[in-house]
């Protein structure tokens, strides 16, 4: 499975490769449906390592509290 760097490398090129519009319709297609997969992939492990990351709350007596990462809007 390739990386999240990866994933989003390819999907990138297939982007710019889309925006030329220079490739037949079937090609096009074709791209389209895997830059689909690859961005609903991205998404995913965007997602999963959001629900990961934690942040450090200092507390009034000096000890530090985990909470989750504020959501981003």
């Amino acid at each position: 499975m390739p990386s999240f760097e990866q994933s989003l490398k390819k999907l990138e090129a297939i982007v710019d490769k889309l925006e030329k519009g220079d490739l037949p319709l079937e090609e096009s297609l074709k791209l389209f449906e895997e830059g689909v997969a690859l961005s609903s992939t991205c998404k995913q492990e965007l997602e999963e390592a959001e629900g990961k990351v934690d942040q450090l709350i200092k507390q009034r007596d000096g000890s530090l509290k985990r909470e989750p990462f504020p959501p981003m809007e």
